[in-house]
């Protein structure tokens, strides 16, 4: 990616227009993943967790590309991703090794950014993406990805 703004431009057309479809959602968070993971070189694993009433106080993992993870349930406040969700921020961590909250899915990953996914101001879900490189994420991957929350939030 040579110029980072206009080609998460692009990709949020993208991912507008996928959001739009007729699938289900399910299947429009499996493709927001993949167009993410497959566009964005240093992004190594991308998912969603999701909160659903009868546990409002837990994430559960949602669709996702990328390797598996253990990591299924996460109660807010534990790991990067709970501690998100529990706060209602993004979280940028661009050396997990430097975290002490932070919940290991591989040994591969070297940062993380959580975003979480509002509905009337409760967070019900988030976007987690892991990368293989130390520092790789700039404040125009956290303005495109909330951006990419905020329109996912519409599909919930």
């Amino acid at each position: 990616m040579t110029d980072k703004s206009g080609s998460f431009d692009l990709l949020a057309k993208r991912i507008s227009k996928t959001l739009k479809g007729a699938e289900d959602r399910n299947a429009k968070l499996r493709t927001v993943c993949r167009l993410l993971k497959h566009n964005v070189r240093y992004y190594n694993w991308v998912g969603f967790y999701i909160v659903y009433e009868e546990k409002p106080n837990e994430l559960v993992l949602g669709p996702f590309d990328g390797e598996p993870t253990e990591h299924v349930r996460i109660p807010f406040g534990r790991g990067i991703c709970g501690q998100a969700a529990q706060l209602g921020r993004r979280f940028l961590v661009q050396d997990v090794s430097r975290e002490k909250n932070y919940l290991s899915c591989s040994t591969k990953v070297k940062s993380e950014i959580v975003v979480p996914i509002f509905k009337n101001r409760k967070v019900i879900g988030e976007l987690d993406i892991d990368s293989h490189a130390v520092s790789p994420f700039t404040e125009k991957d956290e303005t495109f990805l909330k951006k990419v929350s905020e329109m996912v939030s519409k599909i919930f």
